[in-house]
């Protein structure tokens, strides 16, 4: 190790793959509920997100590090009638643990003040009778979906082209008046809160604000194991100021441990007491949008890989393809693969393969082993390699 520094690249690298739920195998050959909510209060937050070309991705952090569960246990957690999750803004739209909802009661505060989406915002100041109106009929009729909302006066084409209706459905959301009972093929059913959520999460008193900020970041550093400050603020999009208050108070108070990471070039923070693993031994494909690589800069100082979402690229200027997922191969990103489930086929197609610097001989044959799983996970019956990228020849071949 390098003199002045606490912890080598390699050394935090083990620690936030240790965290984050890499550090075991995965040794289920059947994980169940359990094992999900195990998983979602390590995660504490799992992003939502609607593009379907593979899997949605809010399947695919447990499936990473789980194997092949039933996404039917995700679905009971997130939205059965015994659950244990619900929905807000965590890091972005995101499913989180239930006891999450009373720490994030100042953002639903400082929503429905007004502070949100600027367009949203706005339309909260011109519309509140309406918004009133709509939340008055939930409470009178009952869960709705937006398409109970959809007809009235829409925006200009684009985000805003929603009715009135779903923008006060929005509004609502994000106050945490209304929240997710239930998705019917992906839709939201909304209800009031107080009816949706359980009355012993709801009766929970509502820490202050910089209370609640300080056990977010505390939450937030044990599930990346070692962090920088905006690492800390990043996991559930905190506010600048009061994140970084909280962080120097847990630090002064001993709750968080500064160290100096080799190359990382800034201050982090571990929990005290952490153990540094000795080896990872981790197979997964990494959705791109995976707590572990969410962000962008993080995950370039732990992989030492520039690691972008191409989704809205134009098609000729994509370095890697549309929808990739990042092969961890051990401790490192071997290889990164555009996926895409033709289930009309019945095939996983894998669009386009590269390899990264860390790739050795074996990668080809554990992606392929990787890969099958996948195909079987999603129902399908065979993977098939375009010849698209410079992995693409030696992954055919060892599938």
């Amino acid at each position: 190790m390098s003199k002045g520094y606490d912890l080598t690249a390699n050394q935090a690298r083990r620690i936030a793959l240790a965290a984050q739920g890499f550090g075991e195998s995965r040794r289920h050959e059947a994980p169940g509920r359990r094992h999900i909510r195990k998983l979602a209060d390590r995660l504490e937050v799992i992003q939502i997100d609607s593009v379907n070309v593979l899997a949605r991705t809010h399947y695919l952090p447990a499936f990473s590090r789980l194997g092949a569960y039933d996404r039917a246990d995700l679905e009971a957690e997130a939205w059965g009638r015994k659950r244990s999750m619900f929905e807000y803004w965590g890091h972005e739209a995101s499913m989180l643990p239930l006891d999450l909802q009373p720490l994030l009661r100042w953002r639903m505060a400082r929503a429905a003040a007004g502070d949100m989406w600027t367009g949203l915002s706005r339309f909260g100041r011109e519309k509140a009778a309406y918004i009133e109106g709509v939340r008055a009929e939930i409470e009178k009729r009952g869960p709705v979906t937006g398409g109970d909302f959809a007809t009235g006066p829409r925006g200009a084409p684009g985000w805003w082209s929603w009715s009135d209706g779903k923008r006060a459905l929005e509004w609502l959301f994000w106050a945490g008046e209304i929240t997710t009972l239930t998705r019917r093929n992906f839709e939201r059913v909304y209800d009031i809160t107080e009816r949706a959520l359980p009355k012993a999460v709801l009766n929970q008193p509502t820490p202050d604000e910089p209370d609640a900020i300080r056990e977010l970041v505390r939450r937030s550093a044990r599930a990346m194991g070692v962090a920088t400050e905006a690492d800390l603020r990043d996991y559930f999009r905190l506010p600048l100021a009061e994140a970084r208050q909280a962080v120097a108070e847990l630090a002064e108070a001993g709750e968080l441990t500064p160290v100096k990471v080799q190359g990382w070039g800034r201050a982090a923070y571990l929990v005290p007491e952490t153990k540094i693993p000795r080896r990872i031994g981790a197979h997964a494909l990494l959705s791109p949008f995976d707590n572990l690589i969410w962000f962008r800069d993080r995950a370039e100082r732990l992989f030492d890989i520039k690691v972008r979402l191409e989704i809205y690229t134009p098609a000729h200027k994509r370095s890697h393809g549309y929808y990739v997922l990042p092969f961890l191969q051990g401790e490192t990103i071997t290889a990164r693969v555009d996926l895409k489930a033709d289930r009309q086929a019945g095939v996983l197609r894998v669009q386009a393969s590269h390899a990264e610097p860390e790739a050795d001989g074996e990668t080809p044959g554990a992606l392929a082993v990787e890969l099958k799983r996948m195909a079987g996970w999603l129902g399908l019956g065979e993977v098939v390699v375009m010849p698209k990228g410079d992995l693409a020849q030696r992954l055919r071949q060892a599938l």
